[in-house]
């Protein structure tokens, strides 16, 4: 199994990032504002735990969605350790 880490940034807005945890990982609002202030704290959070190939295709979604609304947002999916 893999996470879905996003990392912080000093410039993608935090609303932009709660939109998106919601609309990829299908957060709804106050877990996705727990995620995003994980982020903006500890200066990454976990999104989500999924299979190899789920976790990448996530990866691309975030990446392709920040990448078209300007903001740098960087998002890495890694094996879970147990």
């Amino acid at each position: 199994m893999y996470q879905v880490v996003m990392l912080n940034d000093d410039y993608t807005p935090m609303e932009f990032v709660v939109v998106v945890i919601q609309e990829f990982f299908g957060k709804d609002l106050e877990s996705a504002t727990q995620i995003m202030l994980k982020i903006h704290l500890d200066g990454k959070g976990v999104c989500g735990v999924y299979s190899k190939d789920i976790a990448a295709t996530k990866v691309d979604q975030v990446l392709d969605a920040a990448h078209k609304a300007g903001h740098p947002l960087q998002c890495v999916s890694e094996p879970v350790e147990f």
